[in-house]
This record gives structure tokens, C-alpha cells and sequence, in this order.
């Protein structure tokens, strides 16, 4: 119980990356004032435009550019490092390519560096949401019987 409390608090924690790094956008992108959808836009950035990436926080980035600053979805922006595409042994690696880049790119959260743990906040509002998704032993095992679902036995492994 304790590692999945832990994994959740580590889920909703803003983990500082991508500091004064350089990118470009890969299509057109509106920069939001806040790190949501539905944030008021500020300005439009063109596709391949420069930007400074400033701050990461869950799927957006904010980011700074001779067009203005704000936060931008991830997904709209590379490194400038990887405009040139793929090289050697990293092209091996690619088994799906699309676009004109021939790169495709999916994006998610490889795991926390020891900075990331260090500087790791927790979010009381998300951890508070997360009380909503939470059942006793009686529906887990109902729900689990709706499933056919099994259960197994797993031995508890020690930390190393």
C-alpha cells in the first residue's frame, strides 16, 4: 500500500526539466497563458519556430520566443538536436515512421532522475482528486468477478 500511495504522490509532482534547452515546433502551436487547454491563447508560433524551453510541467512546456511566452503542449515541440532526424544505431530503433521527418514520435514519462525525486512537490488538489477513485476490498472483488478476473498470488520483493 505504501509504494502505490508513493506512486501516486510521485504521479502528480512537477518535475522541472528541459531547462534553457533549445527546440522548434513541429506545426503550428498557440502559446496559452496557463498549462491547460482551455487557457487563453496568447500568440501563434509557425511551425519550425525557435523557442527556448524554460520549465516542463506534466504534457505542456513553457517556453520562451521572439513571438511571445506561455506554455505550449509537448507535442508540438523537438529538440533542435533532433531536426536533422535520426542517425546510426538510434534509427534502428524507430519501427514506425510517418511525415515528412520519417520519425515517429511518441511521448511519455521515461522515470525520474534523482534531481527529479529531490525537487519533487506533491500537489494537494490532484491527490485529493485521486480519494474519488478509491474502493473498499468487497467492489475490488466484485469488479474483479465482473471481469473473470484471476487472482495471484505475488511475493513481495524487497528493495535493493
Amino acid at each position: 500500500m505504501k509504494k502505490l500511495m508513493v506512486l501516486l504522490l510521485l504521479s502528480c509532482i512537477t518535475l522541472p526539466a528541459w531547462a534553457d534547452s533549445i527546440g522548434y515546433t513541429v506545426r503550428n502551436t498557440e502559446i496559452k497563458a496557463k498549462p491547460f487547454s482551455d487557457a487563453a491563447t496568447l500568440a501563434t508560433l509557425p511551425e519550425k519556430a525557435s523557442v527556448t524551453i524554460v520549465q516542463r510541467m506534466g504534457g505542456w512546456v513553457r517556453i520562451s520566443s521572439s513571438t511571445g511566452n506561455g506554455w505550449v503542449k509537448m507535442l508540438n515541440l523537438r529538440s533542435s538536436s533532433a531536426r536533422t532526424g535520426d542517425s546510426g544505431l538510434q534509427s534502428l530503433f524507430n519501427v514506425g515512421r510517418t511525415g515528412s521527418s520519417g520519425i515517429t514520435v511518441a511521448t511519455g514519462v521515461r522515470g525520474l532522475s534523482s534531481e527529479d525525486v529531490q525537487n519533487a512537490s506533491p500537489n494537494p488538489v490532484e491527490f485529493a482528486k485521486l480519494k474519488n477513485y478509491a474502493v473498499n476490498q468487497n467492489q475490488a472483488s466484485q469488479f474483479a468477478q465482473s471481469g473473470k478476473l484471476k487472482s495471484y498470488a505475488v511475493e513481495f520483493v524487497a528493495a535493493q
